[in-house]
């Protein structure tokens, strides 16, 4: 059983996840990711935010991505790894592509992120 996905919405842990410094990029979408430190509250949760910026359209068309996003984390969701944040940022090819599409690039950035994240936290631990 996975672990339990909850929503980011405070602009703070948006931030973190971008300061982070753990990113990949695709042609549909952005994922920034953080690990969360053991003194946060819920460590063992998934949190997911999803964002779509004014470049891609109005609000109809910024929805739709969003959407998009968070139909494409449910069918992923074991692929998110427990006690990490991850953001979702929407480009432009994740209304034209196809869903499948998004689906390939979504998984990609997600085996880069945790491979990325796994050799960032052995290199902390070594220090």
């Amino acid at each position: 059983m996975s672990a339990p996905i909850t929503v980011l919405k405070k602009r703070a842990d948006f931030l973190a996840a971008a300061a982070s410094g753990f990113k990949y990029v695709k042609p549909s979408l952005v994922v920034q990711s953080r690990v969360r430190r053991q003194d946060e509250l819920s460590v063992s949760a998934v949190r997911v935010g999803f964002t779509a910026t004014k470049t891609l359209g109005n609000a109809v068309v910024r929805s739709r991505v969003k959407r998009r996003l968070r139909a494409a984390v449910q069918q992923l969701e074991v692929e998110l790894m427990p006690g990490c944040d991850y953001v979702f940022i929407g480009r432009q090819s994740c209304l034209k592509g196809t869903f499948d599409d998004l689906i390939h690039d979504m998984k990609h950035a997600l085996k880069r992120l945790a491979h990325q994240m796994a050799e960032g936290s052995n290199r902390n631990s070594e220090q």
